[in-house]
């Protein structure tokens, strides 16, 4: 006798086990000779060698089928299982696929626009990705959707999340609180998207055995991330030795994605982004890969589409101003 445990983990375990358990119910019937039991995320199977093996062959089918397509009818469920003669089921090419992870209570968390999936493909083939594009297009959303299915697919052993701890028209200083809570309103919208794609209890143990570590980029320095996912978001309020330092920081076994968003910027006007050097100097790198979101890919309030589409014009028409005063003045110059 022997025993195998199955984790599933990246999958939504209702798709798996069905309504009422009827899936579940089939895969009993198709390994009369095996005691099959489902504990939370996790199957346990018992019984000769052979026939366990065999069974996590099928298991495993219906993993990667579930993992590609997210939903999984009873009927192919069971087509699955009693097919013996095609051996592996086709299913969709990883990279072609939209969904990017499952959260809580079957949430299905999806690469929505061209460009988040094109994030998505870029993850498979890169180590560094930038993506840079405006807000509300997803960037911060899609790359720790990627981070967390990296984990889930045990691709790495830790997440680490970080930002730049630079104030948008505020003071730090004057916020209550000891560091860490002046700290944490800036890294919100990291916890927000990770508590929408691993459930709560999970989500603390992650963080308490740092697993899953948010910290402001400042900590970064002195540390070498190996075996990690590592996100740097609002990449854009990191000056140049900052970004340079986050990405020396990154181990042989390493993926980082930095996003930013080049028309918001809340540096100092003595201080120059560095995204802007790094995006143009890495640009021909292999292994780096960069994608630029648009107002295409916003996906919040119909609306932010077209204010950033205003913005987007004002800041044009504010630049051409700007040449023709310097242009203006440089004839000035001339003439006098």
């Amino acid at each position: 006798m022997t025993d195998a445990i199955i984790n599933l983990e990246t999958v939504n375990p209702i798709e798996f086990f069905g309504i009422n358990n009827n899936k579940l119910d089939v895969l009993k019937r198709k390994f009369p000779l095996l005691k099959i039991l489902s504990r939370g995320s996790q199957i346990k199977i018992s019984g000769q060698p052979d026939d366990v093996a065999t069974a996590q062959g099928k298991i495993n089918q219906v993993i990667k089928y579930l993992e590609r397509n997210g939903h999984l009818s009873e009927n192919y469920f069971a087509k699955i299982l009693g097919d013996d003669e095609q051996g592996e089921t086709p299913v969709e090419d990883p990279i072609n696929n939209d969904i990017l992870v499952f959260g809580p209570n079957g949430k299905v968390v999806r690469a929505k626009t061209a460009n988040q999936r094109a994030m998505a493909v870029a993850s498979e083939k890169n180590d560094i990705i930038f993506a840079i594009g405006p807000a509300g297009t997803g960037k911060t959303y899609t790359a720790v959707a990627l981070a967390v299915r990296a984990l889930k697919n045990k691709a790495v052993r830790k997440i680490i999340l970080t930002r730049p701890a630079v104030e948008a028209g505020e003071s730090l200083g004057f916020l209550p609180g000891d560091l860490k809570e002046k700290i944490d309103p800036y890294l919100r919208p990291l916890y927000d998207a990770l508590d929408d794609m691993i459930p709560s209890d999970k989500l603390n143990y992650y963080m308490s055995n740092r697993i899953i570590e948010i910290a402001p980029l400042a900590y970064m320095r002195g540390r070498t991330l190996d075996n990690s996912f590592i996100i740097l978001d609002e990449a854009q309020n990191a000056t140049d030795l900052q970004l340079k330092m986050f990405l020396t920081r990154i181990g042989s076994s390493a993926k980082a994605i930095i996003t930013g968003d080049m028309t918001q910027v809340d540096l100092p006007k003595n201080q120059k982004s560095g995204l802007v050097k790094a995006t143009r100097i890495l640009r021909n790198i292999e292994g780096i890969a960069h994608v630029e979101l648009d107002e295409a890919d916003v996906v919040r309030h119909r609306l932010v589409k077209h204010i950033i589409r205003a913005y987007d014009k004002e800041q044009a028409k504010e630049e051409q101003r700007h040449e023709e005063h310097a242009k203006q003045k440089e004839q000035r110059s001339q003439d006098s």
